[in-house]
């Protein structure tokens, strides 16, 4: 005969056990959004393999964008935006680092000198360099991405040439094929759904060069560790990633990638920050 009490007392200690075993998978689970120690709301990218540079069907894009390779990526934070004027104005003002000016024309700015107009709060910072981007994410507690971990963001686990896939870009994808205009050439970060990465990060093609950490080196990819390379360790030149708002078609495509001096400061050149995953308390 099935005594009423033990079976309630059962059936509540069961309801607990599982409760405990719910709440300790959902506490071990990693967000898949954040909000970074700069306000900025960043994106899980989980980690896995995918294939670097230049597709395996596609005939164009440089030497230095091949082999076409497989590389593995751990689980890092992307921020969802470039980096914005209004979040480097934070920056700006408790730090005293230096505003972004173009070094040699006033009018490649969208900066006042050391005052930022409120209509360029929500653009994109531009005429950064590698330090300055650098010392940003450093100040957010982050870090800049390394090209592996961008280029993964920006396409995960599929072999396109855009971050939506094959179809040829438009003006619905991303901003491109601009003449500088002031603060009219470049848009708003996060308004280009069609554009966004599977893994819902904006603006990955168009707007903005983006800095990431790696120094460059042409046949780099010919020797890459399979697994989260880091870059040459040393170089002349760091990498650019993204393409910006003066960008053409062929430039505009994921695998894109182009040196730049870590000095160089100008008009289509900003960045977005990265932060790893924390390791599961008690490890």
């Amino acid at each position: 005969m099935w005594n009423r009490r033990v079976g309630y007392v059962g059936i509540w200690t069961g309801l607990l056990l599982i409760a405990a075993v719910s709440s300790t998978v959902s506490a071990s689970e990693t967000p898949q959004e954040i909000v970074g120690k700069d306000g900025a709301p960043m994106v899980l990218i989980p980690e896995g393999v995918f294939p670097m540079g230049v597709p395996k069907a596609a005939r164009d894009g440089g030497l230095d964008e091949r082999p076409n390779h497989d590389v593995f990526v751990s689980s890092f934070y992307m921020d969802k935006y470039e980096l914005t004027n209004g979040r480097y104005l934070q920056f700006v003002t408790e730090t005293g680092h230096r505003t972004p000016q173009h070094p040699t024309d006033q009018k490649k700015g969208l900066w006042k000198g050391n005052m930022m107009p409120e209509s360029v709060t929500d653009l994109p910072v531009i005429n950064v360099d590698w330090k300055d981007a650098e010392a940003y994410c450093d100040w957010a507690g982050k870090r800049l991405p390394t090209e592996a971990e961008w280029e993964k963001a920006a396409k995960g686990p599929n072999d396109w040439r855009f971050p939506w896939g094959d179809v040829e870009p438009t003006l619905e994808h991303l901003n491109f094929n601009q003449s500088w205009r002031g603060e009219a050439t470049l848009t708003q970060v996060g308004i280009y759904e069609k554009g966004k990465s599977p893994y819902g990060i904006y603006d990955v093609a168009g707007n903005v060069w983006e800095w990431v950490a790696d120094w460059y080196e042409a046949d780099y990819y010919a020797k890459s560790p399979a697994r989260n390379p880091p870059g040459p360790a040393t170089g002349q030149y760091k990498v650019l990633r993204s393409s910006g708002w003066q960008g053409e078609t062929p430039q505009v495509r994921i695998f894109t990638r182009i040196k730049s001096l870590p000095t160089d400061r100008n008009n289509s050149t900003g960045f977005r920050c990265a932060q790893d995953v924390p390791a599961p308390s008690g490890q």
